[in-house]
């Protein structure tokens, strides 16, 4: 490779990098705005039809072949996972959870991972790095959620628990995509994924009965930049990004978005949404950073990748 070739796919890593890091962290808060307006179970859903429908066909476009009944079984449950569990419980217990709260107990996917990674038959029992990343991210998860006062409010209990049971499904979904039966491809994997959990989200809308709370003379502005920001980047470019960059480095490299994305939501939430940082929140984020680094970079040295968890 030439040097000014070689400059040219260091920016573009660069460039991506940026994307996952800095969209990916700030769909929390366009989550926010997004659900202002529509109801959360039918945001989601649409986002996720929108992007899976896309994902899909260009995947299909391109050459890639057409999927198995095996693998659409596999991808409906893990679209259940990720995006019913993952990401829809997350978007509910948005309407009463702050923005920078939510993303950091979503940041203890990867102790969540690390623990299921070793509870499978087979699994792989951790190093001591990431034996010590699982006991600091849960000491930090305990500081932050313990009762008290925390930025000026109390933590929603049902928030919590709705937050975590989230980063259980996307953390369950992580190690059973390991040997699932899926494409090749991984846009179609993706698409494949999101369509099934768009289906669910809305079969979820239809339960809870939120769909009848849309109503698109409703409809705000701000909700509809934000749907949109999170269908074409949120969903689209950033993942566009994300598969690009698993073809061109090492899976704990791109890992390293699970421990940047949470301080970008924190302080996007600080900035914009004037959500209050107290001494409290600030040392449990530390902790609970600090515990995915050496859990991502224990697993760099062990070769075992990451997936960060995505709002």
């Amino acid at each position: 490779m030439t040097p000014e070739a070689t400059a040219r796919h260091r920016t573009r890593m660069l460039l991506a990098f940026a994307v996952i890091y800095l969209i990916w962290g700030s769909t929390y808060l366009a989550i926010i705005y997004a659900i202002r307006s529509i109801p959360p179970f039918v945001m989601a859903a649409g986002r996720f039809l929108l992007a899976g429908a896309g994902m899909y066909l260009y995947a299909r476009i391109t050459g890639a072949p057409r999927p198995t009944r095996s693998q659409w079984g596999w991808a409906a449950l893990l679209g259940a996972l990720f995006f019913l569990f993952g990401n829809g419980l997350v978007v509910y217990a948005e309407q009463f959870m702050a923005s920078g709260l939510t993303a950091l107990l979503i940041a203890m996917v990867s102790a969540w991972t690390a623990l299921f990674d070793w509870m499978r038959p087979g699994g792989l029992r951790p190093t001591i790095p990431v034996l010590a990343g699982i006991v600091l991210g849960f000491l930090g998860l305990v500081l932050l959620v313990a009762p008290g006062r925390l930025g000026g409010t109390d933590i929603p209990p049902l928030g919590a628990v709705l937050v975590m049971c989230s980063s259980i499904g996307w953390a369950l979904a992580s190690v059973l995509s390991r040997t699932s039966d899926q494409p090749k491809s991984i846009a179609l994997a993706s698409g494949m994924q999101m369509l099934t959990g768009g289906v669910w989200l809305t079969l979820a809308s239809l339960v809870t009965g939120d769909w009848r709370d849309f109503s698109a003379a409703a409809l705000t502005s701000e909700s509809v930049l934000a749907f949109l920001y999170l269908v074409v980047f949120g969903s689209l470019v950033a993942f566009t990004c994300f598969a690009w960059l698993l073809t061109v480095t090492t899976p704990s490299t791109v890992a390293t978005a699970g421990y940047v994305n949470p301080m970008v939501a924190v302080l996007l939430g600080w900035a914009i949404l004037g959500e209050t940082l107290s001494p409290r929140s600030i040392v449990a984020s530390v902790i609970i950073v600090l515990s995915v680094v050496l859990i991502i970079r224990g697993k760099a040295r062990a070769g075992v990748g990451g997936t960060p968890a995505v709002a």
